[in-house]
């Protein structure tokens, strides 16, 4: 009865901890991580699923270290994919910047003539 009782209460942390990093990877997914950090999102995916067949082996420890590496994994993805967004913003604004600046220097010449 002990032993079923303890398997019990390992079971809804590592639940817990599986739908928390099934949501990470979704909202890496939805970041665009996949096409701006793919090895760590298959990473990230890889280990949830690893994760989910531990769950349904029933072997919580494992799912919920699996899980948990999986949130890890799918946060740096995410973070990854909001730095070549910013990145590439950051580059299409100085290439705006330049343009406009090469616009008021043939401006200022033909005025100056």
């Amino acid at each position: 009865m002990l032993a079923l009782g303890a398997c019990a209460s390992q079971k809804t942390p590592a639940t817990a901890d599986v739908a928390v990093s099934r949501a990470a990877v979704e909202n890496a997914t939805s970041a665009g991580a996949a096409e701006l950090a793919p090895a760590e999102m298959q990473s990230a995916r890889d280990k949830l699923m690893r994760a989910n067949q531990a769950l349904a082996a029933k072997d919580y420890g494992v799912a919920r270290d699996l899980a948990n590496q999986a949130s890890v994994d799918a946060k740096l993805a995410q973070s990854k994919a909001n730095s070549a967004k910013a990145s590439n913003a950051a580059d299409e604004l100085q290439q705006s910047i330049r343009v406009l600046r090469e616009e008021l220097d043939r401006n200022s010449k033909v005025q100056q003539q």
